[in-house]
């Protein structure tokens, strides 16, 4: 899959009415031999910033939720890689990719930060419940993008741009 693949797929996920991780971790799921539903019920939570707490964007919990699947992958190949108990190491080399993922997505958009990449104040931030996906919800909110942004650097880094 291309980059602008993964962008697509995820902005499509998104509209369709997936949450903002579920939208970026569907993309990859099937790729890393787990199914979209069941990813989806286990990232639900993380979608709108964390339960719409509004705090690390969902996108990037996404990417980072992908790059532990490619470490689980990777361990079921074989090859030796940070899981439970891993080394130091491989844990640090986890972090430091996790890091670069989320540094790229800083750079594209200024925050990694939903109530900010939303403009919102913290006081906007306390509402569990999420809003209609009507025309005007798309309008005035650029998850959708941001999804498509964050597939896309997950994609860039399997393709070992983001090294």
């Amino acid at each position: 899959m291309t980059g602008e693949q993964a962008r697509e797929q995820a902005t499509a996920n998104f509209k369709s009415g997936m949450n903002c991780t579920q939208s970026v971790v569907s993309v990859f799921a099937e790729q890393f031999g787990f199914s979209k539903e069941m990813l989806g019920s286990f990232v639900q939570p993380f979608g709108g910033g964390m339960c719409r707490m509004r705090e690390v964007c969902g996108t990037v919990s996404g990417m980072l939720f992908c790059l532990g699947m490619l470490n689980a992958q990777k361990s079921e190949k074989g090859e030796k890689i940070n899981g439970f108990g891993g080394e130091k190491s491989q844990k640090d080399e986890t972090y430091a990719a996790g890091q670069r993922l989320a540094e790229e997505f800083r750079k594209i958009n200024g925050s990694i930060v939903c109530r900010e990449l939303l403009g919102l104040e913290p006081k906007q931030c306390d509402i569990a419940v999420s809003e209609a996906r009507t025309e005007e919800y798309y309008k005035k909110r650029p998850c959708a993008e941001l999804c498509g942004i964050a597939a896309e650097i997950f994609q860039r880094y399997l393709d070992g741009e983001l090294k």
